[in-house]
C-alpha cells in the first residue's frame, strides 16, 4: 500500500510542470490558511492618506482606492478562489455523477432524458449560462458557487455515462447482476469505482476552470459582493485605472493566472500518475 502511495507521488512529481503545478496549489492552500498571520493589514481597512499608493515597503503590492492593501486583499482573496472552487466541482461532480449513472447504467428513455438535458446546458456558452442564473438568483458567494456547479455539471455527466456505457457489458458487472447484488450497488461498487480516476483528474482541472469564472462573474459585478476581497471584483475596480494605477490590477490579475495555471497543470500530472497503462507497467 505504502509502496503504491510512495509510486504515485513519485509519478505526479516526476514531471516538472505538474510538479510546479502542485508547489502553486499546496501554497494557495498554506496562504489561505495562514491568511491572519501573513497579511499585513486587515483586508477591509481603508487608509485614506494611502490611497491609490504604488508599490512600496509599506504596501508591497500598492493599495486601492479606498487605500486598502492589495497584497492582504489577495491572500485573503484566496480562501473565497478555493471555497467557490471545491465546494462548486462537489456540486458538479454529485450531480454529474447521479445523472451519468443512471443514463449510462439504464440507458433508453432515462439515457435520453439526462442528456439531452446535459446537451441543452452545454449548448450555452459557459460564462453566458453562468450569467443566466446569476441573474435569476441574485449576486452572491453563494449563488456564484451554484452558477458554476450547474454549468459544470454536464462535463461530470458525460464523463461518468461513457465509463458505464464502457463498464456496463464487462464480464465481472455481468457477474455481479448474477449474484444478486441490487442496481444502486453494482453503480455505485463496480461503476463508479472503476471511473475515479478520470474523475479526480476533472474536478482538479474543474477548480481551476471554476475560479475563473467566479472571478468573470465578480468582475461584472455578479459575484462576490463588496467588501469582501476576491481577486474578479479587485479588477473589475480597477479597469479603469489601468493607466493610472496598473499595480491595482496586474496583481490580482496574476493571482487569478497562477490559481488556474497551478490547478490544471496538477490536473495534467494526476491524469498522467492514474493512466492505468503506466500503473501497469509499474
Amino acid at each position: 500500500m505504502f509502496k503504491k502511495i510512495k509510486n504515485f507521488f513519485q509519478s505526479c512529481i516526476s514531471n516538472k510542470l505538474a510538479a510546479f503545478g502542485f508547489f502553486i496549489v499546496i501554497s494557495m492552500f498554506m496562504i489561505a490558511l495562514l491568511a491572519p498571520i501573513i497579511a499585513p493589514y486587515p483586508p477591509d481597512q481603508q487608509i485614506y492618506q494611502d490611497a491609490r499608493q504604488s508599490p512600496s515597503i509599506k504596501h508591497f503590492f500598492g493599495t486601492d482606492l479606498l487605500g486598502r492593501d492589495i497584497l492582504s486583499r489577495i491572500i485573503y482573496g484566496t480562501r473565497i478562489s478555493l471555497i467557490v472552487g471545491f465546494i462548486s466541482m462537489a456540486i458538479a461532480a454529485t450531480c454529474g455523477i447521479i445523472a451519468g449513472l443512471l443514463s449510462g447504467y439504464y440507458g433508453g428513455w432515462t439515457d435520453t432524458i439526462f442528456m439531452r438535458t446535459m446537451d441543452a446546458l452545454m449548448a450555452f456558452p459557459a460564462i453566458l449560462l453562468a450569467l443566466l442564473i446569476m441573474s435569476v438568483l441574485g449576486p452572491s458567494l453563494a449563488n456564484a458557487i451554484i452558477a458554476v456547479g450547474i454549468i459544470y455539471t454536464p462535463t461530470f455527466a458525460r464523463l461518468i455515462r461513457a465509463s458505464a456505457l464502457s463498464i456496463r457489458e464487462k464480464e465481472y458487472l455481468e457477474a455481479a447482476r448474477s449474484i444478486g447484488m441490487p442496481n444502486w450497488l453494482i453503480m455505485s461498487k463496480v461503476i463508479l469505482l472503476n471511473s475515479l480516476s478520470p474523475i479526480i483528474v476533472q474536478i482538479s482541472l474543474g477548480i481551476g476552470y471554476a475560479i475563473l469564472v467566479e472571478a468573470g462573474l465578480s468582475f461584472l459585478g455578479l459575484g462576490v459582493q463588496p467588501p469582501k476581497p476576491a481577486w474578479g471584483s479587485m479588477l473589475g475596480e480597477a479597469r479603469n485605472l489601468m493607466i493610472f494605477a496598473p499595480w491595482m490590477a496586474t496583481f490580482p490579475g496574476l493571482a487569478i493566472f497562477f490559481a488556474v495555471i497551478g490547478f490544471n497543470l496538477m490536473g495534467d500530472g494526476l491524469r498522467e500518475a492514474l493512466d492505468p497503462h503506466r500503473i501497469e507497467e509499474k
